[in-house]
C-alpha cells in the first residue's frame, strides 16, 4: 500500500489524478483549500508550514498541484500560495521521510519567447522553437516566475536531501468539446496555443499515473505534460523516455472536421 498526498485535488487535474491513482494498492489524502461538495477532501493552506507539515505525516509521496493558477495574477495573488506553499511541501517532505514530490509547473515557465504578451500570456506566434526540458528557464508572467522557482527549489531538495522529485510542465487541460471551444473563441496566436498545449483528460491520467511510479534514472526530472499533439513546441521525448508515458491524444485529430487549421511545428 502507497500512502500519497494530493495537494490541491479538487482541481482539474487533481480529478484526473485521482481517477488515475485509485486502486487497491493506494490510499489516497486529498486536501484542497476549501471544502469540496463532492471530495471527500480536507481544507489546507498551502502558505501554512504547520498544516502542510501535519498533512504529510504518514504520507511517502506528494502530488502538489495546490497554486494560484491564474497567469495574470500579480504578485501579491501568487507568492503565499505558490512560492511559500512550494517550499513548505518541499520542507515538510523532507521532514516527514516521503520518498517523492511530484510538483505542478508550466509552459508559462518557459513561454516567454512564444507569449504575443504580459497581457496576452496564452498565446503564440509564428512558429515557436522547440522548447526542452533543459533549455534556460524564461518565465512570461509572475505566475510563471513562481514555477521557475518551484523547479529550483525541487532541484535543491533532489541534491540537497535525496527526494525523488519530478516536476511536470503541464499543458492545457479541456475537455474535447472545450478545446474546440476555445478555438472558435481565438484568433490565430490563440488557436496555436490551444492547439500547441491542450491535454486531454485521459492523458492527463497517463501523465500522473506515470510521474507518481515511474522508476527515476534521475533526480530532479523535468518533463512536459501535453498530449501528443502535431503542433506542439514543447518536446515530449524525454516524458517518454524518462516516464513511460504514452500519450494517445492530438488536437488535431480533435478539431480535424472543424475545417482547416495553421501548420505548425512538431517537437519530436
Amino acid at each position: 500500500m502507497t500512502n500519497i498526498a494530493i495537494t490541491g485535488a479538487s482541481g482539474r487535474v487533481g480529478r484526473e489524478t485521482i481517477e488515475a491513482l485509485s486502486g487497491d494498492d493506494v490510499e489516497l489524502e486529498l486536501f484542497s483549500h476549501s471544502e469540496s461538495e463532492d471530495l471527500d477532501t480536507t481544507p489546507l493552506e498551502v502558505a501554512d508550514y504547520d498544516e502542510v507539515d501535519d498533512a504529510l505525516e504518514g504520507q511517502e509521496v506528494v502530488i502538489h498541484l495546490a497554486a494560484n493558477p491564474d497567469p495574470r495574477a500579480e504578485w501579491e495573488g501568487v507568492r503565499g500560495p505558490n512560492i511559500d506553499g512550494a517550499y513548505n511541501v518541499y520542507e515538510a517532505a523532507v521532514e516527514n521521510d516521503l520518498q517523492r514530490v511530484v510538483f505542478a509547473s508550466s509552459n508559462h515557465a518557459v513561454n516567454m519567447d512564444n507569449a504575443v504578451s504580459g497581457i496576452r500570456p496564452e498565446s503564440t506566434v509564428g512558429k515557436p522553437d522547440v522548447v526542452r526540458p533543459d533549455d534556460a528557464m524564461d518565465p512570461d508572467t509572475y505566475y510563471g516566475v513562481t514555477k521557475v522557482f518551484g523547479e529550483a527549489m525541487g532541484s535543491y531538495y533532489a541534491k540537497r536531501h535525496g527526494l525523488d522529485v519530478v516536476n511536470l510542465r503541464i499543458g492545457w487541460l479541456l475537455s474535447r468539446d472545450e478545446l474546440r471551444s476555445e478555438i472558435q473563441d481565438r484568433d490565430g496566436a490563440g488557436e496555436r496555443y490551444a492547439r500547441a498545449m491542450w491535454l486531454s483528460p485521459e492523458d492527463c491520467q497517463r501523465l500522473m499515473e506515470a510521474a507518481t511510479t515511474a522508476s527515476l534514472a534521475q533526480t530532479p526530472l523535468t518533463a512536459h505534460g501535453i498530449s501528443n499533439n502535431t503542433q506542439r513546441f514543447l518536446s515530449l521525448t524525454e516524458t517518454m523516455l524518462e516516464l513511460g508515458y504514452r500519450p494517445r491524444d492530438d488536437s488535431s485529430d480533435v478539431l480535424e472536421d472543424d475545417g482547416g487549421g495553421q501548420d505548425g511545428l512538431e517537437a519530436k
